[in-house]
């Protein structure tokens, strides 16, 4: 492998999936190399240039595990393109068929992409494709070899360099996992106005337990909570308050919201929304603990482990607070703002 070269694969996932089927999907890949971007709604696409010499195999055998992992534990074919970056890796896939890899190496770039169609480029839209036709221009060769002069009366000075250089497969663009988000919300919004403190107290409790179980889910945890509470006259009030460590443990998080609840003194308050914010998010692999000497903390921390897996396995109702055997009325809200909210429960 040359020293610098990258290695980019892009796989098409020949299935319908799920937004969760493609969560677990990209975490999957994510065993390959942590570079792992993925293109909805079933493509994906991975760096593998860190992953070779850690698995001691080729760029194509590389691609050809990810992809039997792929079909082994999840049954889905997928055909594959591997060049030397994003684009080209794009347009090899889109010419394997089901089930193979099409790979273009460095070397032999230009070849193989003089005697394809220009609208096999990317970003080439019919507007471009139909001055490009007057012309007598149909191949990405044709483009290659005409005087760069020309492209640009043809097309423009922008869009004729920007053609010039696809048409050569250059493409600096790297593969980028995507974003932790900045923060998470789980709100819930009453069918009617609440004066009931014993709903209020059972509300935040839930969202807290959201906002813990999306946490250990995604493997972060938070600094600090700020719950807002929304009146039946459309006002609201908000609180912040910073955690005593960074957690991601159920109870830590709802003694912190209930704390802010009960500074609010809602005792004869008609609520008609409430939401808690996680802010300050960090990976929890990352992350210092309080040592306890309390076994009763390690107990409820392993429970906590527990009943989360049984809601992986049986879905999200499976396992739930005591007290949360009622729950008021309620009505979904899935907005987001600057990163996932969690659906209230």
């Amino acid at each position: 492998m040359t020293t610098g070269q990258r290695h980019i694969a892009h796989l098409h996932l020949h299935a319908a999936l799920s937004e969760a089927q493609y969560d677990d999907i990209i975490e999957l890949m994510s065993g390959v190399t942590p570079h792992v971007q993925a293109i909805p709604p079933n493509a994906v696409q991975l760096d593998l240039t860190s992953a070779l010499r850690y698995f001691d195999l080729s760029p194509y055998d590389l691609v050809q595990m990810a992809k039997l992992r792929l079909k082994a534990l999840y049954n889905i074919d997928s055909s594959a393109g591997l060049a030397s970056n994003r684009m080209l890796a794009v347009m090899a896939a889109d010419a394997s068929a089901p089930g193979d890899t099409t790979w273009v190496p460095t070397g032999q770039v230009t070849d193989w992409l003089y005697p394809r169609p220009v609208t096999a480029l990317p970003g080439i839209g019919r507007a471009t494709a139909e001055t490009l036709s007057r012309y007598g221009l149909h191949t990405i060769g044709q483009i290659i070899d005409m005087p760069p002069v020309t492209l640009q009366r043809l097309l423009g000075a922008g869009p004729a360099r920007l053609l010039a250089e696809r048409a050569r497969g250059h493409d600096p663009r790297p593969v980028t996992p995507l974003e932790p988000a900045a923060h998470l919300i789980a709100d819930l919004v009453l069918e009617r106005d609440c004066l009931d403190p014993a709903q209020h107290h059972r509300a935040v409790l839930g969202l807290a337990d959201q906002i813990g179980q999306r946490l250990r889910g995604e493997s972060q945890i938070t600094k600090r909570l700020t719950l807002t509470v929304r009146y039946a006259d459309r006002s609201s009030t908000t609180r912040t308050r910073a955690l005593l460590e960074p957690t991601n443990h159920s109870p830590a998080l709802a003694a912190t919201a209930l704390g802010l609840l009960n500074a609010l003194g809602l005792q004869r308050a008609r609520v008609r929304a409430f939401a808690i914010r996680a802010d300050g998010l960090l990976p929890a692999n990352g992350a210092y603990r309080q040592l306890s000497l309390d076994p009763s903390d390690t107990r409820a921390r392993a429970v906590e482990a527990a009943a989360d897996r049984a809601r992986r396995r049986f879905g999200p109702e499976a396992v739930r607070p005591a007290t949360l055997g009622r729950q008021p009325a309620l009505s979904e809200n899935h907005a987001q703002e600057g990163g996932p909210r969690c659906a209230a429960q």
